[in-house]
């Protein structure tokens, strides 16, 4: 008699990964206090620095114009940091192990992290940027600025859900894939998020204006606002491309290498 267990058709590609992601978005519904923390933490930075440095750093009044652009992308890294957390954990419990003798594509289980992740964060930053609008943030933007904004938001999020995703692949418990991507979230403050960097001194300048964050800022800052963007729009779309394609090329090669892949 024929073992049954041998004529199994595998899942497809696009079942595999709709399970997943609805797993993957169960799992973040029901993680409430992380979905909460993820866009109250900007929202407070927020009012912090609009009614309590503002003042101080620009008395006119606008500064939360300046500041809604460096408050969304920390919304997305905050956001972005717990996936490592989520991917640390399905490695280290043994599930991927349980995953690897089903007839689905293992990958699949990543696939799933990552855009429930992307939704999350959308979410997020679409509060967080409703709440800039209640406190005095006033975009100057047509159609096409919007959605060029809204495009460099996405490919930021993504980016920055592949890396931390990848971060989680090669972290040895959810706790190390959390103080790594701490560790990422000063980025926005070695930018231009809150201050210029022609305030900040020479030296510092030079780590400010060459890193990828503070492009993102400004290109996302013109076209919402009118400022001047220059090449920061092709900056941040290399920086952005550049880490989304080696953190996707990073995260496959360490799932093969740790959890083997079919």
């Amino acid at each position: 008699m024929t073992n049954p267990h041998f004529n199994v058709k595998p899942a497809s590609f696009g079942v595999a990964n709709a399970v997943f992601i609805g797993r993957s978005i169960r799992h973040s519904l029901r993680n409430t206090e992380a979905l909460l923390m993820a866009m109250m933490l900007p929202v407070m930075l927020m009012l912090l620095f609009t009614y309590v440095f503002g003042g101080a750093i620009d008395s006119s009044g606008n500064y939360v114009n300046y500041v809604v652009p460096g408050i969304i992308l920390l919304c997305a890294g905050f956001g972005s940091a717990s996936v490592a957390v989520d991917v640390a954990q399905d490695m280290t419990n043994g599930i991927i192990d349980r995953f690897r003798t089903m007839p689905i594509p293992s990958m699949s289980v990543i696939t799933g992290h990552v855009v429930a992740s992307l939704a999350r964060n959308l979410l997020a930053t679409a509060v967080v940027f409703g709440v800039a609008l209640l406190v005095g943030f006033r975009p100057d933007a047509g159609p096409i600025e919007w959605l060029g904004a809204i495009g460099i938001i996405f490919l930021f999020i993504l980016t920055f859900t592949w890396l931390y995703t990848a971060i989680g692949l090669v972290s040895g418990s959810p706790s190390a894939a959390s103080g790594y991507g701490f560790a990422l979230l000063f980025l926005p403050y070695l930018s231009s998020a809150f201050v210029p960097t022609s305030t900040m001194p020479n030296w510092l300048q030079g780590v400010a204006n060459h890193q990828p964050i503070t492009p993102v800022i400004e290109t996302i800052r013109g076209f919402l606002t009118g400022a001047p963007i220059g090449n920061n729009a092709w900056l941040a779309l290399a920086w952005c491309l550049g880490i989304l394609i080696a953190s996707m090329a990073w995260g496959a090669v360490s799932f093969r290498r740790k959890a083997g892949n079919r």
